[in-house]
């Protein structure tokens, strides 16, 4: 959580940033943290801004189409990006995460107003979603989380998601099965002590878990538009990746329409 937040942060202080979110490098400042223990730096920081600017933009393309929809931003943490996208008052947005991490958020970061509702629960419970009107087309963004769950808790969220809502979007980014087995080589991973479980091979897989479920798109990591931001050591990198079986698979960014 503090290292994604971090990597918003540094890449917002470049000329050419690709986020520019000022929230995030406003959060760092009132955190009495040594962040270099996060390893968090140049490409890698670049990377998470290029990654959270896809999902942004998606979100902003389904509310532009559904200015009255519902936004689930699932496992939130300390991501601003209620902030970034700036809904209209129209929409209801739900930010959600663990108890103790929204009592955190509440401290650290300043709450929207209009139809805005900060939830502490785990993702796997029923309980937050049977408080969610099913009123509304939903759009639900989980950025940092497939790759935590178990599979089958995976499967049961997407499945009571696209039971409850009417339409809507899935936006989530993942890994793939040799991007889990080389979980300990990510720096903000092996740092946290963290174990990811659940790698994505075949994006079309998760089609078969709702009738009328459809991938939208599967950006792999080496393919995200705005790669050219990145430092020369990480364009080389990912060329490299790019021309890799598997390795080019490692990571993905997925869009589902429901």
């Amino acid at each position: 959580m503090l290292a994604t937040l971090y990597g918003r942060a540094l890449d917002s202080r470049r000329p050419n940033s690709v986020l520019n979110d000022v929230e995030a490098a406003r959060a760092v400042t009132r955190i009495d943290y040594d962040f270099r223990k996060t390893k968090m730096e140049g490409t890698s920081a670049v990377g998470v801004a290029i990654r959270a600017k896809v999902l942004d933009d998606w979100t902003r393309s389904f509310l532009d189409t559904n200015p009255t929809a519902t936004v689930l931003h699932l496992a939130c943490g300390l991501d601003t990006r209620v902030q970034r996208v700036s809904p209209p008052d129209t929409v209801r947005w739900l930010d959600l995460d663990l108890p103790d991490v929204v009592a955190l958020r509440t401290r650290l970061l300043d709450l929207p107003s209009g139809d805005y509702r900060l939830v502490g629960a785990s993702v796997t419970s029923d309980s937050w979603l049977d408080d969610v009107p099913a009123d509304r087309p939903t759009v639900a963004v989980f950025e940092g989380l497939s790759m935590y769950l178990h599979k089958q808790d995976g499967k049961r969220l997407i499945e009571r998601i696209t039971n409850r809502f009417p339409s809507g979007q899935l936006l989530f980014d993942c890994y793939g099965s040799l991007g889990i087995k080389l979980q300990k080589l990510v720096p903000a991973v092996r740092n946290a002590g963290a174990t990811l479980r659940w790698g994505i091979d075949d994006p079309h897989e998760i089609e078969t878990w709702h009738p009328g479920l459809t991938c939208l798109d599967a950006l792999r990591s080496v393919d995200m538009p705005g790669l050219e931001n990145l430092p020369l050591p990480g364009r080389v990198s990912l060329r490299v990746l790019a021309r890799i079986p598997g390795l080019r698979d490692a990571g993905r960014i997925l869009r589902y329409r429901f």
